[in-house]
């Protein structure tokens, strides 16, 4: 049975009309996964902004969550990788959704590969000392406590949603992506091939930079997923080992 990767999603990002268009294709490849898959792997950034107190989440979900209960009660497997964008995913996806959720970058064999997986939004970042402290700042357990706290849900859900759409902008202010913008995370995996050779790694998969590319080279495979608000891309592992980039049309 076949494994499938998908990731920037951006869920509630951009106008109603656009954000509902991507939902309903994001729906459509749910179900398109769900009728073969053996697993389904969200590699960040699903959400354009996610963050739970204890009793309260962002509404405007309910759809993919109705969907992603439906697909793990069914036997799929369902495990989503937090991103950028996402990060503060509490209990609640587990509890109510049953979806496995992983915070940081995980290898894992399927289908009798090594994976790397990873949404790629904190890696070959040294140059970037802002971005370094901002991804620190974030994930910080302390902020999110007081954040929960003290802000007010309607507040919170505004900040976030305005944060989110000010870092989309940034993307589309740089320019169409381009596969140049892949290199860091390609560099990184040939980094971490190099350092890590035993058992090698068969294949990696990165999210985060919006641009959908299949990049090999000897000893050497990353998938890049792009972004569902342009070119909906996903990758299927099948049930050789390959792992294949295809593109969401529908």
């Amino acid at each position: 049975m076949p494994v499938y990767f998908a990731s920037d999603v951006h869920l509630g990002g951009g106008d109603p009309a656009a954000a509902r268009a991507v939902e309903r294709k994001f729906l459509a490849w749910l179900d398109l996964a769900g009728k073969d898959a053996e697993a389904i792997f969200l590699v960040g950034d699903i959400f354009d902004f996610w963050f739970e107190y204890r009793r309260v989440i962002p509404t405007g979900y309910a759809r993919v969550l109705g969907k992603l209960a439906e697909l793990t009660d069914r036997g799929v497997r369902v495990v989503l990788f937090t991103g950028n964008h996402d990060m503060w995913t509490g209990d609640c996806l587990a509890r109510e959704c049953g979806v496995e959720v992983c915070t940081s970058p995980q290898v894992m064999t399927l289908c009798g590969r090594r994976i790397f997986i990873a949404h790629g939004d904190n890696m070959q970042i040294d140059g970037q000392p802002l971005l370094k402290l901002l991804n620190r700042v974030f994930r910080s357990r302390a902020l999110r406590w007081l954040f929960s706290w003290g802000v007010h849900p309607d507040w919170a859900v505004r900040f976030g949603r305005w944060w989110s759409g000010r870092s989309r902008k940034s993307h589309h202010a740089e320019g169409a992506p381009t596969a140049a913008m892949t290199e860091p995370l390609v560099e990184y995996a040939r980094n971490y091939a190099a350092t890590h050779p035993e058992p090698p790694i068969d294949h990696f998969v990165f999210g985060h930079l919006h641009f959908a590319r299949d990049y090999r080279e000897a000893g050497l495979h990353t998938v890049h997923l792009g972004c569902w608000e342009e070119t909906p891309a996903y990758a299927v592992l099948d049930d050789t080992g390959e792992l294949t980039l295809k593109r969401f049309d529908r």
